[in-house]
């Protein structure tokens, strides 16, 4: 069996998505901060976890090779 050409995409991809959030809540970080600490740590318990809702989509069409 021939290696799939997914794999690798797809890994940059999931790569470039997490590099692409964290500059996202990073540059969020000043607005947030000036928050209580009990009104943020909802907010970054949420974007801590929403980042894994595209990878489904993306980790199927690694392993099927379609987005639905």
């Amino acid at each position: 069996m021939t290696p799939s050409w997914r794999k690798p995409v797809g890994m940059g991809l999931i790569l470039a998505l997490i590099l692409i959030w964290c500059f996202g809540v990073a540059s969020l970080s000043v607005p947030l901060g000036h928050l209580h600490a009990l009104v943020q740590a909802p907010i970054y318990c949420f974007l801590g976890i929403a980042w894994i809702a595209p990878l489904k989509p993306l980790l199927r069409w690694m392993e099927v090779g379609r987005w639905r």
